[in-house]
């Protein structure tokens, strides 16, 4: 590990020296809009190759993944990139980018996004944004003091029917809104063999293997394990994203699918932080996330907005209002309930219910302004410090949020939110799924 150790020391070398760079907004920096954006990209393989497809109008400079047969494939497409595996010693040529694409895997989106950030470099980090809700923490608030351009892979947040549905909850076309619920039917997790092969699952029900595998030809594995507990090498984690059903990389179907979900009300209902959360599910399961479970979330008021409570349902969880068919079947959702009326949404349609109510309801004229592209969103705000609308900020809450939901599944309790202590309150056994302590050699702050 020795080598890992030095490049760490280079690495905290650089980020500390790139500081500076805070004084002045890389978008003042730019030469000019009409100038491509000079990005690099890190984690280029699977989303992260979808990631490069969305800011290929630009230059990407730089292309830094764990498997060196990902960027072999990448550079490709952009034969100028300088190559790299390991993050840390692509921010050892922080002249050669401006911007950051991060694709990693959950584990290691904070440390990759934290010091793009102290270099005063412009980034868009894949969702969820980070692993747990300090790392959450730390990011919202490292984004906060700079003037860059940040943007959460919530591509959904981008679309026309995102933004009616907000439109129709804010005018109040079905009056204050006080209950919502929130159901997809993805069931990636702890399930037997049998509901795993139904319900589509990359893999069964397993403990922690402890037989070694050889890794694929070209895949560090150290470097993937990044800040994780160390573990030998097993299929099960990789290829693809099998990885994030294991609570050591990733969240489960919460912080996956609850980035895009509810996503649209956290942008409808203006929401922030719970004051309570509870979950419900299997027993919890040490090494894996759950495939099904539910979790019940309070929101206080929000300005003329009433108290609000947020129900999240994976797999086969589902609301009532579904089961019962008081509501058309679709097998992903969200259901605003109002004292007017109700609002049905999925990705591209919705529903004002009962629809006999609303033949004649005129809707409001539309006051979001119409999305350039969640990418094209990013670049230009790297180019010009125009807002972006998935800001970490924004991201920075929904993701603090959406894990939240898993604290409390695991803790087994409903928990008491205090989010300026970042602390449940009533469950100090909560602390140990909010922050966890990394392998040696990685350090976030």
């Amino acid at each position: 590990m020795a080598h890992r150790t030095s490049t760490r020391r280079t690495f905290l070398k650089s980020a500390a020296a790139g500081g500076a760079a805070l004084a002045a907004p890389a978008f003042l920096r730019a030469r000019g809009t009409n100038e491509k954006l000079r990005i690099a990209a890190i984690g280029v393989g699977g989303r992260g190759g979808a990631n490069l497809g969305g800011v290929a109008s630009e230059l990407v400079t730089a292309l830094c993944d764990v498997d060196s047969n990902a960027v072999e494939k990448a550079a490709g497409a952009h034969r100028q990139a300088k190559k790299y595996t390991d993050f840390r010693k692509l921010y050892d040529h922080a002249t050669d980018f401006d911007a950051v694409v991060v694709s990693t895997c959950e584990h290691t989106h904070a440390f990759a996004t934290l010091a793009a950030l102290h270099l005063g470099k412009h980034v868009y980090c894949e969702k969820p944004l980070t692993h747990n809700i300090w790392e959450a923490r730390v990011i919202r608030e490292a984004a906060a003091k700079t003037k860059l351009a940040t943007q959460m892979g919530t591509q959904i947040h981008a679309t026309d029917n995102y933004r009616r549905v907000v439109e129709l909850v804010q005018t109040g076309a079905i009056g204050p809104v006080r209950e919502v619920h929130v159901w997809v039917s993805r069931a990636w997790g702890l399930q037997s063999p049998q509901d795993a092969k139904k319900n589509g699952d990359i893999v069964s029900v397993a403990d922690r293997p402890n037989e070694a595998a050889v890794p694929p030809a070209g895949l560090d594995w150290d470097l993937w394990l990044g800040p994780a507990p160390h573990r030998p090498f097993n299929p099960v984690y990789v290829p693809g994203p099998k990885w994030y059903r294991w609570w050591a990389f990733g969240n489960g179907t919460m912080s996956d699918l609850g980035s895009h979900w509810n996503d649209l009300p956290f942008w409808a209902l203006k929401l922030r932080a719970p004051v309570s959360v509870e979950a419900s599910g299997p027993a919890p399961h040490p090494e894996i996330a759950p495939a099904s479970m539910q979790a019940a979330y309070e929101f206080p008021a929000r300005g003329d907005m009433p108290p609000v409570r947020m129900t999240w349902y994976q797999g086969a969880n589902k609301p009532a209002a579904l089961t019962e068919k008081k509501i058309p079947g679709w097998g992903n959702g969200v259901l605003f309930v109002g004292d007017k009326g109700m609002l049905l949404a999925d990705y591209g349609k919705h529903l004002l219910l009962p629809e006999k109510q609303y033949e004649d309801f005129k809707r409001p004229d539309p006051f979001i302004p119409k999305s350039a592209g969640h990418y094209a969103e990013w670049i230009e705000a790297c180019k010009t410090g125009s807002p972006t609308t998935c800001n970490f900020e924004y991201a920075g809450w929904l993701t603090e949020s959406n894990h939240l939901g898993n604290v409390a599944f695991r803790a087994g309790k409903k928990l008491e939110w205090d989010a300026a202590a970042m602390k449940a309150t009533n469950c100090p056994e909560a602390d140990a799924f909010i922050h966890r302590e990394y392998r040696a050699g990685w350090k976030l702050v």
